[in-house]
């Protein structure tokens, strides 16, 4: 870092005005990437071929419907290809814009690298664990017949944990890439037209979305075929493709690995700067949000790339991958049971709606266009119907879709009906996706009476907002639970009666009628992800705007997109808890069958009338709580120092008020970044150790008691009261931190006295208390339910 930016010699404000200097000192590019760039191009390009061969070659010795999913998924990297070079083809607008984006995309590059090299030492030490475990566990009946053994299932489950955590995190960069470069090309867009400003945005998340989740789809697409291939599945002697599935569930693993630690550092970076910043330069100093003055505003707009986007790229591809896997798992174990012919289609199934997703998910992004306001003076379109109705134009064509598909690879001679059953099944969950937006945009959005009525409790003072607050937090978490109840029970009785039944009549088509739902949940992710990216794109340009001091009505602009972006990442989270608590409905039944499989006995049901059980499951809800209250309390701990260096600066260098003096930025950065790689430390062990513990001491239990699988049930007690709880807890997080920020959004707009009036500052308050509940605990917890299902799934032979 520069000796002036450490040690703050920059000389007068007035001097050197609207310059801000680099937090590192050369742009960084990942290793891989440097090594690719550093290949002679025409080489690349032979190389590429060559690789493209060799996995259409593995995909056709394998099945059809692989060729399909690799050509789809290589059709829209492509179209990302021109999403990227169509946002980077924008202009950068004037030099104060590009030093101020410069020294923001240095400071997340720089986090980046640092906080995933912590998170790759972790996931090698894991994956080592790992290899010990699986090298000395038992083997199931279906290893045995297959001569899979030990030794070759240990590698195949390290190798996929792997695979897993390094696509998470390329997913994770990818987010961050595209933002740090997007940013200042959406405000410089906003000087000319705010629906421009908006398709920019727009497109920059429509890139990230479809590389992460074409990533995620052909990421599995590739480690089955591999497998199928390496394997001879279906040959004689060998392993059933019903079986295969289950060799990918440490891909799951190792994407929720990272995906947990990336959401919390990123998470206390980002709230801990954004509270620090608020604190003292809102409330203390009375300056405006992303004023240059305030020493701690770099470090925010860097915490909006590395908390927002890096961390919610890789979030959406574990939520991806954990569905697509247990659905896969769940769908091999149906056809197996009904004696299906031909069960490829069933385990595919997941994979081709992915597929589609990237085609509908494409249509949807690009029928937002930016040719209807001509300039600052046209009335500014509503943002927020722009992007509702793009999505409804994808929730239209997913249900298309999701109609051929299930016709298309779900229609059996032994239940003729049983597609348009699971077609329903999928309608269902498509309707639960949209219903779960809107029920969050209600609750989030300004324009609807919960948040106004939270801005009109700031006019009585600091204490009321709060009060009033955590009340409309609580109240959200009805309607969504009601909503997944109804679409888990009816999907479920969908697939029961599609007349799919085993070898002693029993319709046996529930499970994954549920399945199909979460698929059809999750048939739209492209989009919705892109609307989540749109987000923080949106934050950062308003504060390009505010501290390239461009005329208010740039940054009116760019203050509705903001305040729409708040809207949207918040009915993402509520999205992401939805299709959480699906996906772990699916990992539990998977892993019943799985603790039945190694155990030789059947698992069905979990007493919870058993004391140990019972204690099992207090354990599971009580890691929800504490796991929230250590995530809060690092944002808390972080922010303090952030506060304390700002105040010693405003005391210090008093002509920082007058633009006299500028701030030492890089400060700021390094305190919340070294703050936040330790801080991640102690929530994420708390997380992964838990069930393992707890399933290994019950099991020694259970052992001397005379109860061989008690160990297993306990397990099972904790993982589902973890899922009821964590599920009301992110709701209830999620919600009401982002009330709480768009009613001081609200009042911004001229309400209730306007920026620096009593309500202001009472909303402000309530702001940064909801900071770390929406940004920091609140997403980190819907990541800790899936992981918790797949680490159990995967350790299910240490519980026995």
């Amino acid at each position: 870092m520069a000796d002036d930016l450490e040690n703050g010699n920059l000389g007068p404000f007035q001097d050197r005005p609207r310059t801000f200097p680099n937090m590192r000192s050369k742009s960084y590019n990942p290793l891989i990437f440097r090594i690719l760039l550093g290949i002679n191009i025409r080489f690349l390009f032979v190389l590429m071929l060559l690789a493209f061969a060799a996995v259409f070659y593995v995909g056709a010795r394998t099945s059809p419907i692989i060729v399909f999913v690799f050509s789809i998924c290589i059709a829209s990297f492509l179209l990302s290809i021109y999403l990227m070079k169509w946002v980077l083809a924008k202009d950068e607008g004037p030099p104060e814009m590009v030093q101020i984006s410069d020294a923001i995309r240095d400071g997340a590059e720089g986090f980046f690298r640092t906080q995933y090299g912590t998170i790759s030492k972790m996931a090698l030490l894991l994956a080592l664990v790992i290899l010990c475990i699986y090298l000395f566990r038992s083997t199931t009946p279906q290893q045995e017949s297959s001569g899979l053994g030990r030794s070759t299932s240990a590698y195949i489950t390290v190798v996929s944990f792997l695979l897993g955590a390094l696509c998470s995190g390329i997913a994770g960069y990818v987010g961050m890439w595209v933002s740090v470069r997007a940013n200042v090309r959406v405000s410089s867009a906003a000087r000319r037209s705010a629906r421009e400003a908006l398709q920019i945005a727009v497109r920059a998340g429509g890139f990230s979305a479809l590389v992460v989740v074409g990533m995620a789809v052909i990421g599995i697409a590739i480690l089955y075929a591999t497998f199928y291939v390496w394997l001879g599945v279906d040959t004689p002697g060998s392993m059933k493709i019903t079986d295969l599935p289950l060799l990918l569930v440490g891909y799951g693993f190792g994407a929720s690995f990272v995906a947990l630690f990336a959401q919390l550092g990123g998470g206390i970076f980002t709230k801990a700067a954004d509270v620090g910043a608020d604190l003292v330069g809102k409330v203390e100093q009375g300056i405006p949000e992303d004023d240059p003055r305030n020493p701690a505003v770099i470090a925010d707009l860097v915490g909006d790339n590395v908390g927002d986007c890096a961390a919610r790229g890789a979030d959406l591809f574990e939520s991806i991958a954990a569905e697509i896997i247990s659905a896969m798992i769940l769908g091999g174990t149906m056809a197996q049971r009904c004696k299906i012919e031909d069960p490829s289609g069933f385990i595919l199934f997941p994979l081709v709606v992915h597929s589609f997703d990237l085609v509908v998910s494409s249509v949807g992004i690009f029928s937002i266009r930016g040719t209807r306001d001509s300039g600052l003076k046209s009335p500014i379109e509503d943002p927020m119907a722009i992007l509702q109705k793009g999505y409804s134009v994808t929730i239209v064509l997913a249900v298309l879709a999701f109609g051929v598909s299930t016709r298309w690879f779900l229609y059996t001679e032994q239940a003729p009906s049983a597609w348009f059953n699971f077609a329903l099944c999928g309608l269902v969950g498509i309707i639960t996706a949209y219903i779960f937006v809107w029920i969050t945009k209600y609750y989030t959005d300004y324009k609807h009476e919960p948040v106004r009525t939270l801005a009109l409790s700031s006019s009585t003072g600091h204490g009321t907002n709060i009060i009033a607050g955590v009340s409309l937090g609580l109240e959200s978490t009805a309607l969504p639970v009601l909503v997944i109840s109804a679409s888990i029970i009816s999907a479920f009785w969908l697939g029961h009666t599609s007349g799919l039944v085993d070898e002693a009549g029993i319709p046996i088509g529930g499970l994954f009628g549920t399945a199909v739902a979460t698929m059809g949940m999750l048939s739209t992710a492209a989009y919705v992800l892109t609307m989540d990216m749109f987000g923080p794109i949106a934050d950062n340009a308003g504060g390009i705007v505010e501290m390239s001091q461009q005329p208010e009505s740039v940054r009116e602009i760019t203050d509705i997109l903001d305040a729409v972006g708040n809207t949207t990442k918040a009915t993402t989270k509520g999205f992401a808890i939805g299709s959480a608590a699906l996906a772990s409905f699916l990992l539990f039944s998977a892993y019943m069958d799985e603790v039945a499989a190694f155990a030789r006995q059947p698992f069905k049901q979990v007493d919870i009338a058993i004391p140990e059980v019972f204690v099992g499951g207090l354990l599971g809800s009580m890691l929800i709580f504490l796991f929230s209250a250590w995530a809060c309390s690092a944002v808390g701990r972080t922010a303090q120092e952030v506060v304390n260096e700002v105040r010693r600066q405003f005391i210090e260098r008093p002509g920082i008020m007058d633009y006299k003096e500028k701030p030492d930025y890089g400060r700021c950065v390094a305190i919340v970044a070294s703050a936040s790689l330790r801080e991640m430390i102690k929530p994420g062990a708390l997380a992964i150790l838990s069930p393992i513990v707890v399933g290994f001491l019950f099991r020694i239990l259970g052992y001397y008691t005379g109860h061989p699988l008690l160990g297993a049930k306990v397990v099972a007690a904790f993982l589902m009261f973890a899922t009821v709880s964590g599920i009301l807890m992110a709701l209830f997080l999620n919600t009401a931190g982002g009330a709480w920020d768009n009613a001081k959004k609200y009042i911004e707009t001229g309400a209730l006295g306007g920026k620096g009036s009593d309500s202001h500052k009472a909303a402000v308050t309530g702001d940064t208390v909801g900071d770390p509940f929406k940004d920091t605990a609140g997403p980190s917890l819907h990541v800790l339910i899936k992981m918790l299902a797949t680490i159990t799934l995967v350790m299910a032979p240490v519980f026995l």
